[in-house]
């Protein structure tokens, strides 16, 4: 069985990320970046990892192909999350956008992302809360 053959561990409890969209992840903290690496790895057709603002948009600039859905920490050193998302918008007008975040809602809001509107998910999440999340913002 290959890696796009694996199954999601079963705490999923039927969740699935499985489809053909490409993830951009920006993550600062490595073991955070390494984590959800390994939540996603083989379940969307292409993963693509930075562990900065300024390295998730040249990548993106690079990429070929549609970025379905960036997800990025709502703070991070030299430019928020949601700074990110506008620099991408030229580039990638329909891609989506997942928030995530370890800080509570005020450090949130001062950071210009709190809106019910926004989609987001709290640091710590397990896989099955990611892949949820995941696959709503998608659909």
């Amino acid at each position: 069985m290959g890696k796009a053959d694996r199954a999601l561990p079963e705490c999923t409890h039927g969740v699935t990320l499985r489809g053909k969209e490409t993830i951009l992840l920006a993550e600062d903290n490595p073991d955070i970046l390494s984590m959800t690496k390994l939540m996603l790895e083989g379940q969307v057709a292409q993963l693509l990892l930075q562990s900065n603002h300024r390295e998730a948009i040249r990548l993106a600039r690079e990429h070929a192909i549609e970025i379905d859905l960036l997800i990025t920490d709502v703070v991070m050193p030299e430019m928020s999350g949601l700074d990110l998302v506008k620099s991408l918008l030229d580039l990638y007008p329909n891609f989506k956008h997942l928030f995530t975040s370890g800080f509570a809602a005020d450090i949130i809001a001062h950071n210009g992302v709190f809106d019910e509107r926004v989609n987001i998910i709290q640091k710590p999440f397990g896989i099955k809360n990611l892949a949820a999340k995941v696959r709503e913002v998608l659909d």
